[in-house]
C-alpha cells in the first residue's frame, strides 16, 4: 500500500473526462450524482456554481468575540487586584475560573466558525464557490495570535470576505483592510501619523506592517513595482483605521480616528493623494485593486490555485484582461478562466492540500453528518489546522510543501482512522461518486483486491486519482 500510495510521480493511465475537471479541479469533489449532473454541460455546470455562500448566523461574529474579549480584560485584572487584597485561596479559584471561561469563549468561537465553514464545504452543491472562498481566506490570511485574534480570526472570512465573493475586488479589498481581525493582525490599531495629534502628544509613531502586506501579498505582489517610499506613503494615508473600544466607543467594529491621522497629501505609485481623513486611504486601495501590476498577481494565484501550479501565461493574461475591463469583478474573471481551454487540462496538475483531502474525502463518502471536533482534529492533525498559517502570506498550496515522508504517513493513518468509521460503505461505489471513470485500472483493481473494506478504502483515498484533481 505504501509504495504505490506514498509515489509521487504516479498518475492515472486514464485521461480525465471534462465532468471530472469540473467537479473535482474546480469544485472541493464529487457528492452524490454530481459527476453525471456536469456530464452534459461542464462548463454550464461550472459557471453555475458560482453561488453566493452563506453561514449559520447564530454562531458569533466579531462584535460577540469583542464583548466576550472586553470580559477576559476585566476579569484579569480584578484577579491581579484579589491577588493583593486577599490571600483567600477560594477567591483565587473562583476568579481564575471566571477568567478561564471568558478566555475560552474566543477558542470555542474559532471551533465552531471553523466546523460551520468546513461543513458547508462538504455538504454544498456549490463547492466551487466554497473553494473560492477559502482561496480568498488564504489570500487575506490572518492567524490566531492571542487571546483576541483567536475569537477574530474566523470572522473575517464571513464578515468582509463572503458579501464580496462574487462582487469587485476593490469592495472586498476596502471591507477586509477595515475588518477589526485585519487591523489587529497587522497593528494598525496602533499607527499614529508623525505629525498627527496624537503623536504630538504622545510619543507614538507608524506601523508599516498593513501596508507593505496590502501591497505585497494583497494587491501588487513583491514583484508589483513599488518602492519603500510608497509602503510609507499608504501606511501613513491609513493612519487612524482603527478598531472601536468597548468602553470607549459606542459599539464595536471599525473606527476611524482623524487625531491619529498624518495630515497632507500623499503621494503612491506616482500619483498624488489630495483626498483628507478616511478617503485617503479608501482612494488608494480603489486605485490598488485596479492596477495592472494586481490584476496579474492575484489572476495568477487564482490560476494556479484552480489549475495547476505551472499555469500558461495565456491563461493569466485572459483573466487580467477581464479583471481589468470589468472594475476587477470576481464572478467575470472565474468565468474567463472557466471558459479557457488552458484550465482544462486532461491529467491531474494538483496535489491535494490537507483541507481539500479532508473536504473531498467527506464530500465523496457522502455522511449525514460529520462531527465538528474530528473535522478540526483532522486539519490540525494533517497539518493545516485552520486560521494558523503563522503568517500574513497564509498556507501554500503548491505540491512541494505536503508531500513530505511525515505528511503522507499521516494521511495513511487519518485515512486508515477515517475507513473505520464506514464499515458498510462499498469501495466501489465511493470511487464511482468520487472518479466516475477517471481512474486507472490497475488502481480500480488495486482497491477491489484488498484484504479488508476498510484497507480498500484506505488504498483508495490513498490513490494518486484522488490525492490529485
Amino acid at each position: 500500500m505504501s509504495e504505490y500510495s506514498m509515489s509521487s510521480n504516479a498518475k492515472a493511465s486514464t485521461t480525465l473526462g471534462r465532468e471530472h475537471i469540473a467537479v473535482n479541479r474546480f469544485g472541493y469533489g464529487a457528492r452524490g450524482d454530481e459527476l453525471q449532473q456536469a456530464k452534459s454541460n461542464p462548463l454550464q455546470w461550472v459557471i453555475g456554481q458560482l453561488q453566493p455562500v452563506s453561514f449559520n448566523e447564530k454562531l458569533p461574529n466579531s462584535h460577540d468575540v469583542f464583548i466576550a474579549h472586553a470580559k477576559f480584560v476585566k476579569q484579569k485584572k480584578q484577579r491581579k487586584m484579589q491577588a493583593k487584597k486577599a490571600s483567600s485561596s477560594q477567591v483565587s479559584r473562583q476568579s481564575k475560573a471566571q477568567v478561564k471561561a471568558v478566555k475560552s469563549y474566543g477558542r470555542n468561537a474559532l471551533f465552531e466558525l471553523s466546523a460551520d465553514t468546513l461543513n458547508q464545504a462538504i455538504t454544498s452543491p456549490y463547492s466551487v464557490s466554497w473553494r473560492l472562498l477559502d482561496f480568498f481566506s488564504n489570500h487575506f490570511s490572518v492567524s490566531t495570535t492571542g487571546v483576541l485574534m483567536t475569537g477574530l480570526s474566523a470572522t473575517l472570512e464571513r464578515e468582509a470576505i463572503a458579501p464580496h465573493l462574487l462582487g469587485d475586488f476593490a469592495e472586498m479589498l476596502l471591507a477586509v483592510e477595515q475588518h477589526p481581525a485585519m487591523l489587529i493582525y497587522l497593528n494598525n490599531e496602533k499607527s499614529f501619523g508623525p505629525n498627527s495629534r496624537m503623536a504630538k502628544k504622545r510619543k507614538v509613531g507608524l506601523n508599516e506592517n498593513l501596508a507593505r502586506e496590502i501591497m505585497e501579498l494583497h494587491t501588487l505582489g513583491v514583484n508589483g513595482g513599488y518602492t519603500q517610499t510608497d509602503v510609507v506613503e499608504l501606511a501613513k494615508a491609513i493612519t487612524g483605521w482603527s478598531v472601536k473600544h468597548p468602553k470607549r466607543d459606542k459599539g464595536t467594529g471599525f473606527i476611524f480616528r482623524p487625531y491619529g491621522h498624518e495630515p497632507g497629501t500623499r503621494t503612491l505609485l506616482g500619483k498624488a493623494y489630495p483626498q483628507k481623513k478616511i478617503s485617503q486611504g479608501e482612494q488608494m486601495l480603489r486605485d490598488l485593486a485596479m492596477h495592472p501590476s494586481t490584476a496579474k498577481y492575484v489572476c495568477q494565484k487564482i490560476a494556479q490555485h484552480f489549475v495547476g501550479d505551472n499555469v500558461p501565461d495565456t491563461l493569466i493574461a485572459k483573466m487580467q484582461n477581464t479583471w481589468l475591463e470589468n472594475n476587477g469583478n470576481i464572478k467575470e474573471v472565474m468565468v474567463t478562466l472557466f471558459s479557457a481551454e488552458e484550465a482544462w487540462l486532461n491529467e491531474p496538475q494538483k496535489f491535494k492540500t490537507p483541507r481539500e483531502f479532508v473536504i473531498s474525502t467527506y464530500r465523496a463518502l457522502g455522511p449525514k453528518q460529520v462531527k465538528n471536533k474530528m473535522l478540526f482534529y483532522s486539519l490540525d492533525n494533517l497539518g493545516q489546522k485552520p486560521f494558523n498559517a503563522g503568517s500574513p502570506a497564509g498556507y501554500s498550496d503548491d505540491k512541494s510543501h505536503w508531500l513530505g515522508a511525515s505528511a503522507l504517513m499521516a494521511r495513511i493513518e487519518w485515512s486508515s482512522l477515517l475507513s473505520e468509521q464506514f464499515p458498510r460503505l462499498s469501495s466501489e461505489k465511493i470511487m464511482t461518486t468520487a472518479l466516475g471513470e477517471s481512474m486507472s485500472q490497475n488502481t480500480y483493481q488495486l482497491v477491489m483486491r484488498a484484504e479488508s473494506r476498510q484497507q480498500s478504502r484506505t488504498l483508495f483515498l490513498m490513490s494518486p486519482e484522488f490525492q490529485r484533481r
